[in-house]
């Protein structure tokens, strides 16, 4: 499955699930990526972290290890 991490800049994915478990899990349904949820990619690090997207309306920087957590389609 492809994954946030893979999305490359321009890209607008829908978030199809997300893996992890207890506290990493809650903080990034806290930050707003649930499921179903559209994802725009703005941008991406030289060295691949953080991801830059926007996601319902606000623009929000998220490590590479916690964009693997997150299936797309």
């Amino acid at each position: 499955m492809k994954t946030l991490r893979n999305a490359k800049p321009g890209d607008t994915v829908r978030v199809a699930r997300i893996n992890g478990e207890g506290a990493i899990k809650r903080r990034i349904m806290d930050m707003g990526v649930t499921k179903g949820v559209e994802i725009y990619v703005r941008k991406v690090a030289p060295l691949g972290d953080p991801v830059e997207v926007t996601v319902r309306g606000y623009e929000l920087s998220v490590r590479k290890a916690d964009a693997e957590m997150i299936e797309v389609e």
